[in-house]
């Protein structure tokens, strides 16, 4: 399986690059390398604490959020058109590079 590299630009100015295999999510690959993303359902989709922001030139190479993604973005800090759940990301060799943004700051509302 070949690696990948995502690049985390952090809201404080600094970028983290995480480099896994293709097939693993950008939130996996983001605690990997230490990144500050919650991901407090563990991927289940169930929170928006991985919220990120997709660089626009890799963006359009994604699919589609799905209906549930686009829930739980709506519940997520700092949204722009760009964004998505870290946990729903899978990178392959055409993501190799791509760079996200981290929002300063995340919503947990799995306690409610």
């Amino acid at each position: 399986m070949s690696e990948v590299s995502v690049v985390f630009a952090i809201h404080d100015g600094e970028e983290i690059i995480a480099t896994g295999p293709a097939g693993s999510t950008v939130l996996e690959l983001a605690q990997a390398a230490g990144v500050d993303i919650e991901g407090a359902c563990e991927g289940n989709m169930a929170c928006s604490t991985c919220h990120i922001v997709v660089d626009e030139a890799f963006f359009h190479q994604l699919p589609e959020a799905s209906e549930d993604e686009e829930e739980m973005l709506d519940l997520a800090s700092g949204l722009r058109r760009t964004s998505r759940l870290g946990c729903q990301i899978t990178v392959s060799k055409a993501l190799n590079g791509m760079r996200v943004n981290v929002p300063r700051e995340s919503r947990n509302m799995m306690g409610l």
